[in-house]
């Protein structure tokens, strides 16, 4: 036996059987691609409902060469910072409110104005219909992927001093708010004191009392516990808030065309899924809150917010144009 030849062969045959199994895998093992996403709220929230629905959407649609890994409640930062994220493609995806993506894609801070919205129905067929995908159009140029209109709901004041029946109430409390000009003009009007910061400082800041209060859809106010920090709360459904599903253009242009529709058609699907959360939290909600311990005033005097509030219209006219949220008001 020539030993001198024999050995040399070894590593080659280990070389070998090391590899075999990495060729005879599935392709779609080998080219397995997992997505980052995050959102800000709890599990079992509406945004989580919605990215779920994303994430299996997807993974069936591309056979399971495109998956999730799902980072819930902030764990990957507040909205602007994950919004940042994606824009630069550190980060694949992004569940958020629009709040501060108007300050990626200034033209959707007209949809932030108060009392701009008569209801859900109103709102859903604005955002669905030619002036929603007109303002989905204006993303790429910005350095985001818009997929679909998805929702976060009608705002509701809630603060840890009083209970708010009209705007005057409102007037002197010290108001979280998103960092989002409009939101924060509107709110200037009716005497509230805004304050921006992050949602993922926010039950700190309301346990401690470095605020009063903040807004939000009821089914944040629940997701968040917020009834564990905040006495009243009050139904002013003063601003109608969208939400939404980024993804990075990194991700977005290594996509084949087909694979970009069964994204697309995820998000339609993870928007309805949220709107019928958003629809249940609403149904529900306010009974869960009561029983939670909050004191909750269902009949505000909405005509008082409107009066305090529509100075303000002349600078929203000026700085979206008056035909513009005309265009809005006037679908049916």
């Amino acid at each position: 036996m020539n030993t001198s030849r024999a050995f040399p062969r070894l590593p080659l045959l280990v070389t070998a059987a090391a590899v075999l199994p990495l060729l005879c895998a599935p392709a779609t093992v080998r080219a397995q691609t997992v997505l980052k996403i995050g959102h800000v709220l709890a599990k079992g929230s509406h945004y989580d409902v919605g990215a779920t629905v994303f994430c299996d959407e997807v993974e069936k649609g591309t056979a399971g060469r495109y998956k999730c890994q799902m980072f819930p409640a902030g764990a990957l930062g507040g909205e602007r910072e994950q919004i940042e994220a994606v824009q630069l493609g550190t980060q694949d995806a992004v569940v958020t409110s629009t709040g501060p993506v108007g300050n990626f894609v200034p033209d959707i801070k007209i949809l932030d104005i108060p009392f701009l919205f008569r209801d859900y129905d109103h709102a859903r067929k604005v955002l669905d219909g030619k002036i929603g995908q007109d303002l989905l159009a204006k993303f790429p140029a910005k350095g985001l992927v818009a997929l679909a209109w998805s929702e976060n709901g009608f705002r509701h004041m809630t603060n840890s001093k009083r209970p708010i029946t009209s705007a005057a109430d409102a007037s002197g409390l010290k108001m979280r708010t998103m960092e989002n000009k409009v939101h924060m003009a509107g709110y200037k009007t009716f005497g509230i004191l805004p304050t921006p910061m992050a949602f993922t400082e926010l039950f700190t800041a309301l346990q401690q009392g470095t605020v009063d209060g903040q807004e939000n859809p009821v089914g944040v106010i629940l997701a968040s516990k917020f009834s564990q920090v905040q006495k009243h709360m009050s139904l002013t459904g003063h601003v109608y808030s969208p939400a939404m599903t980024l993804v990075s253009p990194t991700v977005w242009g290594k996509l084949s065309d087909a694979d970009k529709k069964v994204f697309q058609a995820a998000g339609v699907k993870s928007a309805a899924a949220t709107r019928k959360k958003v629809n249940e939290d609403e149904a529900n909600g306010i009974a869960i809150l009561k029983k939670d311990g909050m004191q909750i005033v269902e009949k505000v005097d909405g005509e008082s917010f409107r009066k305090a509030v529509a100075p303000a219209y002349a600078e929203f006219a000026k700085e979206f144009g008056a035909a513009n949220i005309a265009a809005i008001q006037a679908v049916k």
